[in-house]
């Protein structure tokens, strides 16, 4: 006999927008559940990002001062790869307010922290190990969704609102038959570690070897490593002896030469299948989706999780009282896409204009060498007059439209 049970709001995947928006409705008294697939939160190549606005988000929870005590490190400006090498693009030190700055925490830690706040909501329910793996349907509306759990239990749960917050894969996306829409991307990315040693650099840095950005990420006794390679490209350089990539890299980064052979294998790269698309509508009755699953950015700037958070404020400010007084409707889903549907479109229209006119000339082959000289006008304004490089710390780090904390969550 199937195991069924019922919440107000459902709500899968706990990353980013998932447990902010868990923790927002509960404070406002909605009955409702998270599900995540994992046992913990503990990812390594999760994005570790934190924009300001989100800083100030944790503020307006009473969550600010809990945050300050995880460990991180700041960025406070932010580069592009080139045929010239990095090149400054943005000044996060010239945004006003406190947080002008863009934090470098591990994802898991402030996961946790967002679940440990929402635990203390009595209508708020966190199942780990428990996935969504399709919705339910009845007479044409989305009634909640189909679980699985590790243990290989299932079930179902009903709830007057499904919210897919299910990543750029989104399962129940997918199940509802959405469609998304796709745009090219001139990358993908490899995540791997290297040790991080007593004198190295503190932060983030980047550099530009030959056909590959790398950015490297401080975490304390390791770096997590991203290098950005042309779309496509993975299976075709994997022939070549991992130890040759690292070697590479250490070429332009001579601190690094001693740390060449410890990747040993390409099993500890791991491939980023980088995404930029968006769906025409984000919701059917009964489902709303929210971050990646709505609309996938690329790594551009980090500000993927950054999104996904705006639109998680957005919807439990726009959906708390429908879903309180039972009224919750079609009406009410659609104010959420327009409402964060510019912000989006714009986001992304930024992303793929640095995607066409500098990244992909930075990871062109030899031939298109010559044709990636000249750095698009905008770029080479930042470079000129420093302080327009408030006006791309602006967009990645508060972004169009941010949203605030509505007054039921303040703490």
């Amino acid at each position: 006999m199937t195991n069924v049970e019922r919440t107000t709001c459902l709500v899968a995947g706990g990353g980013p927008a998932g447990m902010v928006l868990g923790l927002l409705l509960a404070r406002a008294g909605v009955a409702v559940t998270v599900l995540e697939k994992h046992a913990d939160f503990l990812r390594d190549f999760r994005g570790d990002t934190v924009h300001p606005t989100t800083l100030d988000l944790l503020d307006e929870l009473g969550l600010g001062d809990e945050f300050a005590k995880l460990p991180q490190s700041r960025l406070e400006r932010a580069q592009l790869p080139t045929r010239q090498g990095m090149v400054p693009f943005g000044d996060f030190t010239q945004l006003p307010g406190k947080h002008n700055y863009v934090a470098m925490v591990p994802q898991w830690d402030l996961l946790d922290l967002l679940a440990d706040a929402a635990k203390q909501e009595p209508s708020f329910t966190l199942r780990m190990e428990t996935e969504a793996v399709g919705v339910i349907w009845d007479h044409g509306r989305v009634a909640g969704v189909e679980y699985r759990t590790t243990a290989g239990a299932t079930g179902q749960i009903l709830a007057d609102l499904t919210i897919a917050a299910d990543g750029r894969h989104s399962a129940l996306r997918a199940a509802a038959g959405m469609k998304v829409r796709d745009y090219p991307t001139p990358m993908d990315v490899w995540w791997f570690r290297l040790p991080r040693r007593t004198g190295d650099p503190a932060g983030a840095v980047g550099v530009m070897s030959q056909a590959r950005a790398v950015i490297m990420l401080d975490r304390d006794d390791y770096w997590q490593t991203a290098v950005l390679i042309r779309k496509g490209s993975d299976a075709a350089q994997r022939k070549e002896p991992v130890s040759s990539m690292v070697a590479g890299i250490a070429e332009v980064v001579p601190w690094l030469t001693d740390r060449v052979d410890t990747v040993s294998s390409w099993d500890d790269v791991k491939l980023l299948d980088v995404r930029v698309d968006r769906l025409s509508r984000w919701y059917t009755d009964g489902l709303l989706c929210i971050g990646d699953a709505a609309h996938a950015m690329s790594p551009v700037g980090g500000v993927g999780i950054n999104l996904a958070v705006q639109d998680a404020v957005a919807a439990a400010t726009l959906l708390a009282a429908p879903l309180v007084n039972g009224t919750v409707s079609t009406r009410d889903l659609a104010k959420v896409q327009r409402r964060r549907l510019l912000p989006t479109v714009i986001t992304q229209g930024v992303q793929r204009f640095l995607h066409a006119r500098v990244l992909k000339p930075a990871l062109a082959g030899k031939v298109e060498i010559a044709r990636a000289a000249k750095l698009p006008v905008p770029v080479r304004m930042m470079t000129r007059f420093p302080k327009l490089r408030r006006i791309p710390a602006y967009v990645v780090g508060r972004g169009f439209r941010p949203e605030h904390a509505p007054p039921f969550a303040r703490r």
